[in-house]
């Protein structure tokens, strides 16, 4: 057998790393921004910015909102703990999307305010965050333009946008008055369209990447809401971080589990956008907000680590009622996809379900009908069956929604 030269075992070696580079996208290092949207700066919102600093790279913090009726409310966000997590601050002010009317002079000067408040520390730039109609984005423009004269060049100016947007004349302009841009791809229809469809915000960000003129961040969810109806079918009361099923009739859970997110997050770091800067998270999760991600599962989402499921389901006397308790739990670390169907035993002859599950007579299984995620190491009671001890299964092993 002829021996390879070491020059030669060089150049083969050279030349294999050319072709497995080739057949392979590189992973895109992106910028992970942060909303922080709590009103209250309570110690957990404290903590969730100190302990998440090092993966963010701006904080994009709520710091006023001029409501529907006109009024300004200004936020008490933390300037000390802010200034302790080390990273730039982008100030947002809400311009709520129903109000009729806005005046410019009155929110220029209000946004001057609050710059000049934060005078002396690490505020880079304002945001602008207004669900504009499109038949008023030329009026917005004029606003913006005037914003940025009176900013000047030391201070970055970002506005949200929404998907309606796209297509329309006057965008082109707007977009040329503004630094960056964060487009919004959830909660931006209809509730009963649900609060995030991976599809659609990918050909959402498609369609904008070709004709944004500069780099753009998207805005992706790590929360969840309950929303209400009336009658009519118009919504009546939005919940989005109070305790899930807190026992409302009225009420559909909408949800953006960590998949649905992390497996569209991953195409676009093998794959990115024209443009695509990176991700500004809405919101900032605590340990407190029960319909937010736990941090954790955040900070695991947000690294491109693999979510690896770990459902089961236990069937649990219950001393009160005589019947047995159907029990999902979560032995992973990570927030975990609703399942959903559970099949129930056949010899279950009375059963329903509970906490998001109905039951289906037709299949005897409970399904899944308030989508969402159960927390990782948690569990939850999803029915009630009744039937022998000693004729259903020990825990059953589930995959994520099967």
């Amino acid at each position: 057998m002829a021996l390879i030269s070491p020059r030669a075992r060089w150049l083969i070696g050279v030349l294999l790393g050319v072709v497995l580079s080739a057949c392979h996208h590189p992973v895109t290092s992106i910028e992970n921004d942060a909303y922080v949207w709590q009103r209250q700066w309570n110690a957990p919102v404290r903590e969730a910015v100190l302990r998440s600093a090092d993966l963010v790279s701006h904080w994009r913090v709520l710091a006023a909102q001029l409501d529907a009726k006109g009024h300004w409310v200004d936020v008490a966000y933390d300037r000390a703990t802010l200034a302790k997590a080390g990273k730039p601050v982008i100030l947002v002010v809400r311009i709520d999307g129903q109000l009729s009317e806005w005046h410019a002079d009155e929110v220029i000067a209000h946004v001057l305010a609050l710059r000049a408040q934060a005078d002396g520390w690490r505020v880079s730039g304002i945001e602008i965050d207004h669900d504009c109609a499109t038949s008023k984005l030329t009026a917005y423009t004029s606003l913006l333009m005037r914003l940025r004269q009176a900013l000047g060049d030391a201070t970055s100016l970002s506005i949200t946008a929404l998907p309606t947007w796209i297509g329309s004349p006057s965008l082109g302009p707007l977009l040329a008055q503004v630094d960056d841009v964060v487009l919004q791809v959830h909660a931006v229809q209809s509730p009963t369209a649900g609060l995030f469809d991976p599809a659609l915000a990918k050909v959402w960000v498609d369609r904008f990447a070709a004709i944004a003129p500069h780099g753009f961040h998207v805005a992706l969810p790590a929360y969840g809401t309950r929303v209400s109806w009336d009658a009519q079918g118009r919504p009546v009361a939005i919940a989005s971080e109070t305790s899930t099923l807190d026992g409302a009739d009225d009420g559909h859970e909408l949800a953006a589990t960590p998949q649905q997110v992390a497996t569209l997050l991953s195409a676009w770091r093998h794959e990115p956008p024209k443009g695509w800067r990176g991700v500004a998270w809405f919101r900032l999760p605590t340990s407190q907000d029960a319909r937010a991600w736990s941090p954790g599962t955040w900070r695991a989402v947000v690294e491109g680590r693999a979510l690896e499921p770990a459902l089961s389901v236990q069937w649990r006397p219950n001393p009160n009622t005589g019947s047995l308790d159907v029990v999902l739990r979560n032995d992973s670390e990570f927030d975990t996809e609703l399942p959903g169907r559970i099949a129930l035993p056949a010899s279950c002859t009375l059963a329903d379900g509970a906490n998001g599950y109905m039951l289906d007579t037709r299949t005897h299984a409970l399904t899944l009908a308030q989508s969402g995620w159960l927390r990782g190491q948690g569990e939850r009671i999803i029915g009630w069956v009744r039937c022998p001890m000693d004729s259903v299964p020990g825990a059953v092993t589930l995959n994520a929604r099967p």
